[in-house]
């Protein structure tokens, strides 16, 4: 294929897939909202649990420490295919979860996405609370705050660092595919996300489709950046 033809192809692909979006394309966006409504729910309970783990991590000393620091490091590098397998073998009908029928299902993707977010919040959260001045905790308990009062004012001191933590575990759940795929089937209209359609899709010679799906993932990411950029404005003001 010459230059000219490659190009136009491009062209023709990157048009229909606006036309696509333009006209509401059901499968197209059944994809998008499947994504939104899993990676939604998987960053939300990756935080609900990581932040606090975080935080205890990072402020308290205790034996076994450095050991579980170095397991979630660990887990930070884990390949989304490796977290499917384990997840997988949890459960599918064999496995010690069958039972709840969660295989192919999008609380069993939610389940293995939370697996990939949850480290890197408390991994990040941990190392922003240990990078915190020790005087500022002394401080603090000096002007006699509450428990309660020091962790929220150590938390909003660490605000930036674990937004940055959110966003980061956000984007690998969003454009991960291996755990999508393994645990939810790749099926049609049910648990069929961005990412597993693209590559379905690009795969069956269907370009636009691909491309329609990749510049919706874009535009997600591209948001979220913003919305990081704006609170760093915000938060240095």
């Amino acid at each position: 294929m010459g230059g000219t033809a490659a190009m136009d192809y491009i062209s023709q692909g990157i048009a229909t897939a606006f036309q696509l979006l333009a006209r509401g394309d059901a499968e197209t966006w059944s994809a998008v909202i499947t994504t939104l409504r899993v990676s939604s729910l998987s960053i939300l309970i990756s935080l609900l649990l990581g932040i606090p783990a975080g935080f205890l991590l990072g402020s308290i000393s205790f034996p076994g420490k450095n050991s579980i620091r170095t397991l979630v490091d660990t887990l930070l590098a884990l390949p989304t295919v490796v977290v499917g397998l384990l997840v997988y073998s949890l459960i599918s009908r064999r496995g010690p979860l069958g039972e709840f029928g969660l295989l192919f299902t999008l609380e069993g993707i939610v389940i293995g996405q939370v697996v990939l977010g949850l480290p890197i919040v408390v991994a990040l959260t941990a190392s922003a609370i240990e990078s915190l001045e020790v005087q500022l905790r002394q401080t603090l308990l000096t002007l006699g705050t509450t428990k309660k009062q020091l962790v929220l004012s150590t938390l909003w001191e660490a605000r930036y660092a674990v937004t940055v933590a959110a966003i980061t575990a956000y984007s690998r759940i969003i454009s991960e595919v291996g755990v999508s795929m393994m645990l939810g089937g790749n099926i049609k209209w049910h648990t069929r996300s961005i990412t597993t359609a693209m590559a379905l899709e690009t795969g069956k010679g269907e370009f636009a489709m691909g491309i329609a799906l990749g510049m919706v993932l874009l535009f997600i990411v591209l948001l979220v950046n913003l919305f990081l950029a704006e609170f760093k404005r915000r938060s240095a003001a």
